[in-house]
């Protein structure tokens, strides 16, 4: 496989689309991000994608990871890769510059993050945790557990992990098992198994600082008992060297589908030393500080094998002669025309493109919203970040999937091989619809917790902001009506909410689909409207009107199917399932 990163529509969507030029200078630190500063950053990375990280993607799924005795081996390309990753500092991007981080704008991270998972997911995966292990202590931790903790992540030479899930507790956090006992000297024992954990051991750094939930002995019941805890691998001597190995072990690695150079530990905590990071009773809180990113980085994570799948599939269809167009023969002097030439296969690679591009745009907006709640103290741009981000992670990660699957099919029998890497993508695509919280969860999370929660006020105002953007005029009306649909929606969930608690579980996998094919609508009017008058605005402005005339009209029996009660979907008795 080859992977090119789109540093054109990068460029285009910071300084033409969102125009930061305009925002960055009024953020303290940011001011320092200028164009020709930026280029250069978004070129390293894309070198760095095409020319170290994509090379070792697929041999990286054939190896895959072993266990011998508690220890993880990656495959042996890895090392290399990731250490020219992490020697560029690549995972400190948006950290604290206090203890050694970069402070770049979130914005400027989405575009490299989305780089790094289309050339190399199991790779990417590694780090992924750090950056947001880091994020959790920079918010939460004592000042001594930044000095300690957050250089090393930073630097890549300790990574992270993020401990949560138990064998009989999968989103129902409540009832862990997982327990912290005090020591005498502030320390805790924390003893427990947890599952799925990503990265939770391998061969790759000297150190993994595991962020585990667990329980205090005087807890509350359920979710207001959970505390969170810093559990390194290897301890850390006062003057910060590294001391003995942690009671932490890897009790084996899962056999997965996809991502399979990404070693998955089942976890063995056994009376290991830990450190209280935020308040006791206080760790779901601020693990949510670590799932939040995860949860936006997760949806770049779908984003980004829809780009690499696009990618292949687009190259493919150019080069592969077959059959003739309907409207007489395109190319004569060749034995048959491209695949170019069929409908249908434009149809799949339109649909690819149109979600993978309006996905990039979205994700932008989202990481402004998180740089302006950061740095400005804006409440709205926290609330508005807080409502996309289950958005974010469902409809990205899912129509990233969507996308490799018409990859594949692009492909024919040649998507089914293993050599052409496609199939890859596939089963590499899939996970992210179900970790870091499964797209259902994240739908209710939307309807029940934002929504419904505050009346739809948030959305309306979305849809108030997004109502004054400059858009093609020629897309005005059925904008506006896709609108429309989404208020009407909204309206109506909340109204029957009160009566109906099963309203919004019924609904909200709809729901956030409606949500999410308004908001790219918005953005592809409001990038027809801007793009240039060449090539690559021509491109724009075809595919917003293929977005226009044949994915938007969804909207229309998503509508109709909120509408209806929620007796269609739980009318049916238990015993006849």
């Amino acid at each position: 496989m080859e992977y090119c990163a789109p540093e054109r529509e990068a460029n285009f969507l910071l300084f033409e689309l969102f125009r930061v030029q305009d925002i960055w200078p009024n953020i303290a630190g940011f001011d320092e991000f200028t164009q020709d500063l930026v280029e250069a950053i978004i070129g390293e990375a894309a070198r760095l994608s095409a020319e170290v990280l994509t090379p070792t993607n697929q041999i990286g799924d054939q190896e895959g990871c072993t266990w011998d005795k508690g220890d993880v081996t990656t495959p042996a390309a890895f090392k290399g890769a990731f250490a020219e990753l992490t020697a560029g500092g690549w995972l400190g991007l948006a950290g604290n510059p206090e203890y050694g981080g970069q402070g770049m704008p979130k914005m400027l991270a989405c575009l490299v993050e989305e780089m790094f998972w289309s050339s190399n997911t199991s790779l990417c995966l590694y780090g992924t945790l750090t950056v947001g292990a880091s994020l959790c202590i920079d918010k939460h931790g004592t000042q001594d557990q930044k000095q300690t903790y957050l250089p090393h992540m930073y630097d890549g030479s300790w990574t992270g992990a993020m401990a949560l899930t138990e064998a009989h507790a999968g989103t129902d956090l409540g009832i862990m098992r997982a327990k912290a006992d005090p020591n005498a000297d502030g320390s805790y024992r924390i003893s427990g198994t947890k599952i799925f954990i990503t990265s939770g051991e391998h061969d790759l750094t000297e150190n993994i600082v595991h962020l585990v939930l667990a329980k205090l002995p005087d807890a509350p019941q359920g979710t207001k008992g959970i505390s969170l805890f810093i559990v390194p691998k290897r301890l850390v001597n006062e003057e910060g060297s590294l001391g003995e190995r942690n009671a932490v072990a890897s009790g084996s690695i899962e056999h997965k589908m996809g991502i399979r150079g990404s070693a998955t530990s089942v976890m063995n905590y056994d009376g290991a030393t830990g450190f209280l990071l935020g308040e006791a009773n206080g760790g779901l809180a601020a693990m949510f500080t670590m799932m939040n990113y995860a949860r936006l980085s997760v949806g770049l994570q779908g984003l980004g094998a829809g780009e690499l799948a696009y990618q292949q599939s687009a190259s493919y269809a150019r080069e592969r002669l077959q059959g003739r167009s309907a409207s007489g023969a395109k190319s004569p002097d060749l034995p048959a025309d491209s695949l170019l030439v069929h409908p249908d296969v434009r149809r799949m690679l339109l649909t690819q493109r149109a979600y993978s591009e309006a996905g990039r745009a979205f994700a932008l907006f989202v990481g402004l919203q998180l740089d302006l709640a950061k740095y400005s103290d804006d409440a709205g741009a926290q609330q508005l970040a807080e409502l996309l981000t289950p958005i974010a992670k469902a409809y990205l990660s899912d129509k990233g999937f969507e996308g490799a699957v018409m990859a594949q099919q692009v492909f024919g029998g040649h998507g089914y091989i293993a050599e052409w890497g496609v199939e890859q993508i596939v089963r590499d695509a899939r996970i992210a619809q179900i970790y870091e919280g499964t797209n259902g969860v994240q739908a209710y999370d939307l309807v029940a917790r934002k929504v419904v929660r505050d009346g739809g006020v948030c959305i309306r105002g979305l849809v108030d902001h997004m109502s004054q953007t400059q858009v093609l005029e020629g897309h005005r009306a059925d904008l506006n009506d896709a609108f429309d649909r989404l208020v009407r929606a909204t309206g109506s969930v909340v109204e029957r909410a009160n009566q109906d608690p099963e309203l919004p579980g019924a609904v909200s996998n709809d729901y956030l689909e409606l949500a999410g094919l308004t908001i790219y609508a918005w953005l592809w009017a409001h990038m027809a409207a801007i793009a240039p008058q060449n090539d690559f605005g021509r491109a724009k402005r075809e595919t917003a009107n293929f977005f226009f005339k044949r994915l938007l009209p969804k909207s229309l029996g998503l509508a109709e199917s909120i509408f209806a009660d929620s007796s269609a979907v739980m009318g049916l008795p238990p015993e006849l399932f």
